[in-house]
Order: structure tokens, then sequence, then C-alpha cells
């Protein structure tokens, strides 16, 4: 079995410089990529067809079936009933992990028109979410089968237990992460 190119770049390239950076002692103490979690949540704008039709976006971007999550319960002043559907979410582990990170890294996001980079903002305890307004970024999906433009969070879990840490690990894979706006004043300073 082939080994995904991002997968093979955090063994041999990530591990080493983590374990130098951070001072770990054992390989075991280096954080990793847990899953990935993608997420669209549509409310009830969208009819059968158009479910049907991001449910198949979803699946050849994550290369595996996702799930439709149902409503809980019933809040008239939104229009939703119990048991409707209102979003599809999959989660992603292992070599389908690895490539779809590799996928947004590399092909998504610097493919956005006037892109600088994604906010570095994690939440305490070294995982990220990445909300994208159009899931078309993506190569895979058709554009012109498209409908409705829908959004879609992608969660990506990993075993740091400090934002530094996570920051650390995901910047060593290839995230593209926006400088601070004081940390461009300073090397416009500097030029």
């Amino acid at each position: 079995m082939r080994i995904p190119e991002l997968k093979k770049l955090y063994t041999e390239e990530a591990i080493p410089a983590l374990m130098k950076s951070q001072g770990y002692a054992n390989v075991h103490q280096v954080p990793k990529v847990e899953k990935v979690v993608l997420n669209s949540s549509f409310g009830v704008e969208l009819d059968k067809n158009g479910i049907e039709e991001l449910r198949k976006d979803i699946s050849s971007l994550a290369g595996q079936s996702p799930v439709v999550v149902k409503a809980k319960v019933s809040v008239s002043n939104f229009k939703l009933r119990q048991g409707m559907p209102v979003g599809i979410k999959v989660t992603l582990r292992g070599n389908k992990m690895w490539e779809f990170l590799l996928r947004l890294i590399a092909i998504a996001l610097p493919n956005i028109r006037d892109f600088r980079g994604v906010p570095a903002k994690l939440d305490g305890k070294g995982n990220y979410t990445l909300g994208i307004t159009d899931h078309s970024i993506f190569p895979e999906i058709k554009v012109e089968r498209q409908r409705v433009n829908t959004g879609l969070d992608i969660s990506i879990v990993t075993s740091a237990e400090t934002d530094q840490e996570g920051a650390a690990l995901l910047k060593l894979l290839g995230m593209p992460f926006r400088k601070h706006s004081s940390d461009q004043e300073t090397s416009q300073e500097a030029a």
C-alpha cells in the first residue's frame, strides 16, 4: 500500500523538527493529526435533490460516504421539525485523512483568489477549524452541477495539548497561516 506524501513528510521531517524544537524526549510525545471532520450544515434551505447533490460533493471530497445529520428538536421560528435533515458530516482518519489534507493545503487553498493565508487561531487545545464559504474551491467539485453555494467547516483534530504545539505541527505540514498585522508592520519597518 502506498504511503501518502503528507504522511511521509510528517514522519521524515515534521517529527524530527518537532522533537528538536519542542524538546520531546520520546517520539510518542510528538503531536499528530488524529482526524479531520468535514461538516456542511444547510438548515432547511435545500430540497431533497440539493441535499443529494451536496452529499455526492462531500463524498467525492472525502473519498467515503458522509452521514446526513438530522434535527434533534423542533424549532417553529426556524420552520424546523424534528428529524429534518440539517447538515452533512464525515470523519476522515488514516490515509484518506492525509490525502485530503494534502489536497486542502497544496491545491484548494492556494487557488483561492487573493489568498493571503488562513487565520492562525486554534481552539486552545491544539485543534484547528477552518470555515470555507464555498466548497467548490476543490477540484473534485463540478461547478456547473452545483446549484446552491454551500459552505464547509473543516476541523483538524490533533493530539497536541497546547495551541503552540498544534500550530507548530500544522506549520510543518504546510498549513499557510496568515501573518499577524503586527508581524507585517515590523518586517516592513526593518526593510
